[in-house]
């Protein structure tokens, strides 16, 4: 069927034909896994920000659910992109994460000595959420652009210097959570791209010899390099028992917290440390302490449950794939994602330090909900456009 709008005939059964084929192409579980994870996140924040705000107990899930519902929108339009515009304009991706970076330094109002938010509005912008998405678009772009030269060690040398941009300027906001994800994320990149394992062991080798730097010699020689905060983490990391009721008091009533979650959880009211505000940062960085404790195992274990088949639903993507960029930005966004749930998790009982990564869908914060969404839409675009009969 050909309509005729004026001098433009425009073929109406084609487009229906392939927005169809796009919905049938569709991981739909993957698609529910995230509509549960958001789902499930929005119930554990109404119970963990219950008694935050006197006489508005919904002020925090409000606002959440708000982030979600522009996330769905993020997520729909991301669909709808194909993968390969970002691969043949990688080069503006790029420069939009780059400016995203920058525009902190300028317009950002430094809370708690950190410049990382942005006010618009009644709302907070953060740009390094989603920067950690274009940042894979672009690097992906640039490796698959050169991938006959990935084995000359010059292209894995300007991988590195773009890749590292990015990731010193939200180091400098000072944000080493995430700085840290940039960093995962990116070796994901290079592994997916196929990188040859000797320039991976040098570049491994080269992240070590910077955090000793970092940690060690720089400091030795008088150049602080981490913030005094950060060293404490560190420092309460490395030697839990030294100081449990000040460096180390937010780890110690984390555990605490998830310990006395038991198996079935406390409920909303009997949970003390996080109604009475004992557990610091309760909706953020330990939010997962927070849930333990009113949810119990049982809870948590059905929320990490989600996570895995994400996970593994996201893995699949890179395996189906129509082409090497799909692949390798799959790759990243997977990795990344399963970093941030894996470090949250883990400092909040003190296997991992403490670093200010969000646990995706769960932590209360807008950029965080609305960027892991479109990077679930970013997956769903890459699998119904993959090799096996899906759309180009």
């Amino acid at each position: 069927m050909i309509v005729d709008a004026g001098r433009q005939r425009i073929p109406l059964r084609r487009d229906a034909v392939d927005l169809a084929a796009l919905v049938r192409r569709l991981d739909l579980v993957l698609l529910l896994a995230a509509g549960a994870l958001v789902g499930y996140g929005l119930w554990a924040v109404a119970g963990i920000t219950r008694f935050d705000v006197p006489g508005d107990p919904g002020y925090y899930v409000t606002r959440q659910a708000i982030a979600a519902a522009l996330g769905g929108v993020g997520l729909v339009l991301a669909i709808a992109i194909p993968p390969s515009l970002y691969r043949r304009h990688w080069r503006v991706v790029y420069g939009v994460a780059i400016g995203l970076m920058v525009v902190v330094f300028g317009f950002a109002e430094a809370i708690r000595g950190s410049k990382r938010w942005i006010d618009i509005g009644p709302l907070q912008f953060q740009p390094s959420e989603f920067g950690k998405v274009l940042f894979v678009l672009a690097i992906a772009g640039f490796l698959v652009e050169r991938q006959r030269d990935l084995g000359r060690i010059r292209t894995v040398a300007v991988a590195l210097a773009l890749g590292a941009a990015p990731m010193l300027l939200v180091f400098l906001q000072p944000d080493l959570g995430t700085a840290l994800v940039y960093a995962a994320a990116f070796s994901a990149v290079l592994f997916v791209a196929g990188v040859r394992w000797l320039h991976l062991a040098l570049l491994g080798t080269l992240a070590a010899t910077l955090v000793l730097g970092v940690l060690w010699f720089l400091p030795a020689s008088g150049i602080e390099v981490l913030k005094p905060y950060q060293t404490a983490r560190l420092t309460g990391f490395a030697n839990p028992d030294a100081d449990p009721s000040g460096l180390t008091y937010n780890v110690t009533q984390s555990i605490t917290a998830v310990g006395s979650g038991g198996i079935d959880g406390r409920g909303v009211d009997e949970a003390s440390q996080t109604r009475f505000d004992y557990l610091p940062e309760h909706a953020t960085d330990f939010v997962f302490a927070s849930f333990a404790e009113q949810r119990g195992f049982f809870g948590t274990a059905i929320l990490l449950l989600l996570y895995l088949l994400v996970v593994w639903r996201g893995l699949r993507v890179v395996t189906v794939a129509g082409d090497m960029y799909g692949a390798v930005v799959a790759g990243g966004l997977v990795f990344g994602f399963l970093f941030q749930v894996f470090v949250n998790v883990g400092m909040t009982m003190g296997i991992a330090p403490v670093t200010g990564i969000p646990l995706p869908f769960v932590t209360v914060g807008g950029s965080s909900m609305v960027a892991n969404l479109v990077a679930i839409g970013i997956l769903q675009a890459i699998h119904a456009r993959g090799r096996e009969g899906g759309l180009r």
